[in-house]
């Protein structure tokens, strides 16, 4: 469905006689937060805003300055195909704003605006494509799986073909566009892959499906779960990220004379990446849980290195058929599932224009498998580590200017005190691991 303004939005709520709109927006860690009108205040809610108390909302306002203003992007509007035919729902999109009508500093969706908007003034159209991969359980108490699959099997190994399935069509139904989707490598664990598209766009897209999948999963009597790693032992679930630079129609990341097909531009943006790597991560890859994903030995990319067909390494540059030379592309591969999608475009975007401003020299790919080298070849390929921990993940955000100036100084210190607050959490919880372990000997 497209509406490209109010009015568009107005006369669909009329002819279709829908009876709910509900007003979508994420807290800074990305969580989706939502309340609805009615067609009767959908005019003011376009024209002005509908005020709420963002006090509640983590990353947002302290209580004395809690006063806030979501106001709906007519663009965003779609209709919400799990709830009733008969009286329809919809949803749009919100930014945030101010009382007085200007942008608020705490809103995830407003970095990514603001950064899109510098690469629009550099001449790009910056361009993503996700795979998020997620897990089918058969509650949310425990990691009961539903199938015993692996990679690219069917049924009866497969028993979640039908959730994917009847997933993509609702995602259809809202006019979001599916490449692939298929089993994943560990047992109940799945992939969905969505179609390149332009950046504020496959963030909302990407909080879509989230909440698409879960929702699908719920009306079939099971669970899913993006969360990073839910079951020891097992590869834990990505997002990789394919993203490019476009120029107009025209694909600034190629070049038809590069051994690997990459514009010094490309070069220069795979660069930035690797450079900002470590800093980036705490955005990129949120949580606690988030780290025991980010080990050798899971497909999870761990070191910083660049390649073709490595999938070892933090960035792939995937392979184009002949003919095909608009899909140049770059494959960001430690991300996970579970991130802030504003965030964590935004602070990709940042970090690869970092590396084409300040024309970061790229070193060779390693396309042999870093997992069986040792730590002295990797030191002679020049060859760091992703953060270990969120520990040290926030520790180098913390000292990071890019980060700073990306995410602005209320959402960044937002994020370091959460963090630092889960940090603590978690160091000070005795687990079973710990007390299995020590207390039979100690």
């Amino acid at each position: 469905m497209l509406c490209r303004n109010n009015k568009d939005v107005y006369k669909i709520v009329r002819d279709k006689n829908i009876s709910f709109i509900q007003i979508w927006f994420t807290d800074v860690l990305g969580i989706l937060k939502s309340f609805a009108i009615t067609p009767s205040e959908l005019e003011g809610a376009l024209t002005e805003g509908m005020g709420f108390d963002g006090s509640s909302i983590e990353g947002f306002a302290r209580i004395e300055e809690s006063d806030m203003v979501a106001k709906p992007d007519p663009t965003t509007f779609q209709f919400l195909p799990w709830r009733p035919k008969e009286r329809p729902v919809a949803r749009m999109f919100c930014d945030i704003l101010q009382p007085d009508g200007t942008p608020y500093a705490g809103d995830p969706r407003y970095v990514l605006k603001r950064m899109l908007r510098k690469a629009a003034e550099l001449g790009y159209i910056f361009y993503l494509g996700p795979e998020l991969e997620f897990f089918y359980f058969k509650n949310d108490e425990a990691t009961q799986i539903i199938d015993k699959g692996g990679y690219f099997d069917t049924p009866p190994l497969d028993i979640g073909g039908n959730l994917r399935r009847e997933t993509i069509f609702t995602l259809q139904d809202m006019g979001i566009q599916v490449e692939y989707s298929h089993h994943e490598v560990a047992p109940s664990q799945h992939e969905i892959d969505l179609r390149y598209n332009e950046g504020l766009l496959m963030a909302d897209t990407a909080v879509t499906l989230r909440i698409v999948v879960k929702e699908i999963a719920r009306q079939n009597g099971v669970y899913a779960t993006f969360m990073p790693k839910p079951i020891f032992g097992e590869n834990g679930s990505g997002m990789h990220v394919h993203q490019s630079l476009f120029r107009g129609d025209m694909n600034a990341f190629h070049d038809p004379n590069d051994r690997y097909g990459l514009s010094d531009l490309a070069k220069s943006y795979i660069a930035g990446i690797m450079e900002h790597a470590r800093e980036i991560t705490l955005v990129t890859n949120q949580w606690v849980n988030s780290y025991k994903r980010l080990v050798p030995g899971y497909e999870a990319p761990v070191y910083v290195a660049w390649a073709q067909r490595n999938r070892s390494t933090m960035v792939r540059v995937p392979m184009y058929k002949p003919g095909k030379e608009q899909a140049t592309r770059i494959e960001f591969r430690s991300p996970d599932p579970s991130c802030n999608p504003y965030l964590a475009f935004a602070v990709m975007l940042a970090a690869g224009l970092k590396g084409v401003e300040k024309n970061y020299p790229l070193p060779e790919p390693i396309e042999e498998d870093i997992y069986e080298m040792d730590e002295a070849a990797r030191g002679r390929a020049g060859i760091t580590s992703l953060p270990g921990s969120l520990f040290e993940a926030r520790q180098e955000m913390e000292k990071s200017e890019l980060m700073r100036e990306t995410l602005g100084d209320h959402i960044f210190h937002k994020v370091l005190a959460n963090k630092k607050i889960e940090w603590d959490r978690f160091r000070t919880y005795v687990t079973d691991f710990e007390v299995g372990q020590y207390l039979p000997i100690l």
